[in-house]
């Protein structure tokens, strides 16, 4: 890989990190930190687990169970979003998730072994910092501008 295409790569991942959600989510994963073990790291470590390139999602089984560090990422992600979105709108929010095996539903489209919402949920993560900012910036756009649309359903 050329000098410019990894200082051009370097500088989006940083743009990215930039943005009013990437920030949100930092915020939360360090509010998580009782112990101070990532004082130290900085923002790109600190969400690196959520950058899954498609060398690795390829790596991964179409079909898994996940790990509970990737359901704590996923209710990390989903919870930042409901943040960003009472900084903008001055509502509260918070997401509402709740996974379990479809083995325990008595769900009739259940399949025992398998996961109810999203089969291949142990592969959560984006490519990119840029299409994990892009992400979260789309759900926040996205509710904003229904709590706009429909200002008097919205604190209800």
């Amino acid at each position: 890989m050329s000098d410019t295409a990894i200082s051009l790569a370097v500088n989006e991942d940083e743009a990215a990190l930039a943005t009013p959600f990437v920030r949100c989510l930092v915020r939360l994963m360090r509010a998580q930190d009782s112990c101070g073990s990532w004082e130290g790291k900085s923002d790109a470590e600190l969400l690196a687990d959520f950058i899954v390139t498609r060398k690795q999602r390829r790596a991964m089984p179409v079909i898994g169970d996940p790990e509970p560090d990737v359901l704590w990422r996923l209710d990390m992600f989903y919870t930042a979003v409901g943040l960003a979105i009472e900084e903008r709108s001055g509502l509260m929010t918070s997401p509402m998730t709740k996974m379990k095996p479809m083995g325990a539903s008595d769900d009739c489209v259940s399949r025992p072994g398998g996961w109810s919402l999203c089969r291949d949920i142990h592969r959560f993560g984006f490519a990119t910092f840029r299409n994990l900012a892009q992400a979260g910036t789309k759900l926040v756009d996205d509710a904003t501008a229904a709590v706009e649309a429909y200002p008097d359903v919205a604190p209800a």
